[in-house]
């Protein structure tokens, strides 16, 4: 097999590459066409008459371990229909091996280093995401957590989780290991429930308000791993994957993106390290959804294609169908309706089979209406107002949900000046604008705003000039969307 070896020290850890790199373009390649590496490594063979490559070829490929010779870019850029050029420039890019720098250089936050760690953590979902998941947790723009950035704005705020996420990933002695074994089992038990609490809590209270207590809650919680035996570092690192993945969901739902995604980025490491496949392909679905509503629908399909893929056999039937109708979303946004349309359809063969029974406790607040949501958002998103509106009606009457009532109703009210009812969309945006001012929710002020603007074509009519009058009235009560990225759009459970 005509191949080399990348670049990189000798006995080196096996690069993670970045995005725009061979093996991320091959990964994400085979993700589009929702291959597995075995199912890569079948079709070259076919292809070839050859039986040389196997699914561990595939994955040192994908991972940037090895560079696939000429002869193998030709048949991949056959069998995976890309350009064979397009391949060949990465490739010899991946030869020449990247530049290294004199110290350890910290990931750049935003999308680019989650996509790396997805990546990562796609090559080997049973190991350990180790030292960049340590580099990229809680980072800002390469500066200490927490410092400015170049615009001045404060960095994403870091707690102990990030603290946790790092200690736990390097494996080294804990101090006081073997002391006091059954508080420390108490204290792992309590930031569970803690965990559990702020979830709860979530179904009710928008991100602006409970931003600020749920870090503060989860801080206490959590302490100092220092009390913590080795035998129980499986568990804490589960647990910070889960709270890292809670403050991300609320964090976005408070308009924070870039503390949303470093949030993202520490669970996904936990989770890594943790071994449970199912919580952190959610986090790479939670990820998706805020990528959508940050315009990368790219880049969100790519998390969401990524987290179905990693998650394989250990997916219950109800994260099956979320991560499922995370990948929907993302193609319809981007355009891609065939594949969408494939993916709500496996979603809803999925939660046929479904059996709470057999769901994480993260995953309490999927149900069967929020499921028809979700179905009812992605055929609007892909211009079916007349299949999506039922299903969209149906959402907004969960009164004592105040942001699922607003997301899905600025929905419905878009589905109705699709359907050319102006007067019924005016209506149910002025309920929706009401529910978002309760929720305290900068993605469902985000959200019925967009409303606002499609309304502003009608300005003649009276109900779309009450409606103007009254967005103008709730303005000052709404959330304002923090710096740095605006909210995604979405469902609303404790994601």
């Amino acid at each position: 097999m005509s191949e080399t070896r990348s670049a990189q020290d000798p006995g080196s850890a096996p690069p993670l590459n970045p995005p725009g790199s061979l093996g991320t373009l091959l990964a994400a390649l085979r993700l589009a066409r929702g291959w597995s590496q075995l199912r890569v490594a079948e079709q070259l063979s076919a292809a070839t008459g050859l039986s040389t490559v196997s699914r561990h070829e595939i994955s040192r490929w994908e991972r940037g371990e090895r560079v696939p010779g000429d002869f193998w870019l030709g048949w991949l850029a056959a069998v995976l229909d890309v350009p064979r050029d397009e391949l060949a420039v990465a490739a010899e890019a991946a030869r020449r091996g990247p530049a290294r720098p004199a110290a350890p250089a910290v990931l750049a936050t935003g999308p680019a280093d989650l996509l790396q760690l997805a990546h990562a953590w796609l090559a080997e979902p049973a190991g350990s995401l180790g030292r960049a998941g340590r580099a990229s947790a809680g980072r800002s723009g390469g500066g200490p957590p927490g410092a400015p950035r170049a615009g001045g704005a404060p960095g994403p705020a870091v707690s102990r989780l990030d603290t946790l996420a790092a200690w736990l990933a390097g494996g080294g002695p804990c101090p006081k290991a073997e002391q006091d074994r059954d508080a420390t089992a108490t204290d792992l038990d309590a930031v569970a429930a803690a965990v559990g609490v702020l979830r709860r809590q979530d179904d009710l209270v928008g991100g602006a308000d409970l931003a600020g207590p749920a870090e503060r809650a989860l801080d206490a919680a959590l302490g100092s791993p220092a009390g913590a035996p080795a035998r129980a570092r499986r568990r804490l690192l589960g647990l910070v994957a889960e709270a890292a993945q809670l403050t991300g969901w609320v964090a976005a739902d408070a308009g924070d993106a870039d503390t949303a995604l470093a949030a993202y980025r520490t669970a996904l490491a936990a989770a890594a390290g943790a071994g449970d496949r199912p919580l952190a392909a959610h986090v790479l679905g939670s990820a998706s959804h805020l990528l959508v509503g940050q315009g990368d629908p790219r880049g969100a399909l790519l998390l969401a294609r990524t987290g179905l893929a990693g998650a394989r056999r250990s997916a219950s039937a109800t994260l099956r169908a979320l991560l499922l109708h995370r990948v929907a979303f993302a193609a319809a946004r981007c355009g891609e309706r065939r594949a969408a349309h494939a993916a709500l359809g496996e979603a809803g063969e999925a939660a046929a089979h479904r059996d709470p029974s057999n769901d994480p406790p993260w995953l309490y607040w999927l149900d069967e209406a929020e499921l028809t949501a979700m179905t009812g958002r992605c055929l609007a998103a892909l211009g079916r107002p007349l299949r999506a509106e039922p299903l969209l009606t149906a959402a907004t009457g969960r009164t004592d949900q105040p942001r699922t009532a607003a997301l899905y109703g600025a929905w419905l009210a878009r589905v109705c000046l699709d359907l050319g009812e102006v007067e019924r969309a005016c209506e149910v945006a002025e309920a929706a604008l009401l529910d978002a001012v309760r929720a305290g929710s900068a993605r469902a002020a985000t959200e019925v705003d967009a409303v606002r603007s499609r309304l502003a074509a009608h300005r003649d009519l009276p109900e779309v000039r009450r409606y103007a009058e009254l967005a103008a009235a709730c303005r000052p009560y709404l959330p304002e969307v923090a710096v740095g990225g605006g909210p995604a759009a979405g469902e609303v459970g404790s994601d």
